[in-house]
């Protein structure tokens, strides 16, 4: 039986492999997928270990705002609607839209003295009390995208399974301008409790 001394195909002498471009590529590539390999492979085990919290009061990691302030802005800048309101700013839509927020929103944003219920304070994160921190610098279009979709990671809910768009523009035109309401509309927003 007769041994071969020759190399097996495909192998190269080091001094070949350095200087030859698709080699170091080819060495570059398997090096980046070992590399995102082991780093999807701790990022799975450290969820799996419980290592990320799941409890609603422990602080977020910066990492976790950084991704969630992130992703929120850029789908804002790419999906909030940016044309002209639908409906006209009137105090009946205006009161209409008091009247869903003091439904629907108010356990979580509060009323106009801005006093957390025992729901919002348990809530991660904190929600925003709007009788005091109010969204009237938003643009409309964001408002609206944020009472429709809800808000991932926050505990704020979709209300487009459950108002239809009329109602969502109604509670729209309330918080955008909530700080400057005519009086019939302003009468029914200090009735509303938390």
């Amino acid at each position: 039986m007769e041994v071969s001394t020759r190399p097996r195909a495909g192998w190269l002498p080091l001094r070949l492999r350095r200087n030859n471009p698709a080699m170091v590529i080819r060495g570059i590539l398997i090096g980046v997928a070992g590399t995102l390999v082991v780093l999807a492979l701790g990022l799975y085990a450290g969820v799996k270990l419980g290592v990320m919290p799941a409890n609603a009061d422990a602080k977020p990691s910066g990492m976790e705002r950084w991704m969630a302030r992130t992703s929120l802005h850029a789908t804002l800048a790419r999906e909030a609607p940016a044309g002209p309101v639908p409906i006209p700013l009137t105090d009946e839509n205006l009161i209409a839209g008091v009247k869903i927020y003091a439904a629907d929103c108010a356990v979580c944003h509060g009323g106009p003295a801005a006093t957390p219920s025992k729901i919002a304070r348990g809530l991660y994160q904190k929600p925003p009390q709007l009788g005091k921190d109010g969204v009237e610098d938003d643009p409309e279009g964001v408002i609206y995208w944020k009472v429709r979709h809800g808000i991932r990671l926050t505990g704020m809910p979709s209300f487009g399974g459950s108002l239809d768009d009329q109602q969502l523009w109604q509670v729209t035109l309330f918080l955008k301008h909530m700080d400057s309401l005519a009086p019939a509309a302003e009468r029914v927003w200090k009735s509303v409790k938390t």
